[in-house]
């Protein structure tokens, strides 16, 4: 007996369903179906992925910005980098778990910022590094997310 499948549009993502003891159809038919549906879902994901793909691009800090805006941060621990033009810090917690909670904490912020730490944590350590690619160098992003860190740190 073969399982009925059913072609879901969910957004960018193609979701197909089986369906254990669904109506028996021939096996050409099936994909037949399944094929055109999935080309027209390609179509419309790709016509939204392209339009909506698009965020406001940063600018990099002015030497004026670079100036106030970084103070704060480098008096309370951030280094900038001599390779290139990022800020780093290192935080230490009590143990994973904790370090771990504040990488969730971060996470959802940087996915609502489409701004994404470099990071590496190992146990209670986790080491941040935060540029802007977009700009190549720092930017208000950058510094916000670096305020965040600060302010959620325990």
């Amino acid at each position: 007996m073969l399982r009925s499948r059913s072609v879901y549009n969910v957004g960018y993502l193609i979701a197909i369903h089986f369906h254990p003891g669904g109506v028996a159809q021939s096996a050409r038919s099936s994909i037949n179906a399944i094929s055109s549906c999935a080309s027209q879902v390609v179509k419309f994901a790709s016509v939204s992925v392209s339009s909506s793909s698009k965020r406001k691009m940063a600018d990099k800090l002015n030497p004026e910005e670079r100036e106030g805006l970084l103070q704060p941060l480098l008096q309370n621990g951030w280094k900038v980098q001599s390779n290139r033009d990022a800020i780093e810090k290192e935080f230490k917690f009590k143990d994973f778990n904790e370090a771990f909670g504040f990488m969730s904490r971060v996470a959802l912020l940087a996915e609502k910022m489409d701004h994404h730490p470099e990071w590496f944590n190992v146990y209670n350590k986790l080491q941040v590094t935060l540029s802007s690619h977009d700009v190549n160098g720092l930017s208000k992003r950058d510094i916000k997310m670096a305020t965040f860190m600060d302010k959620n740190f325990q």
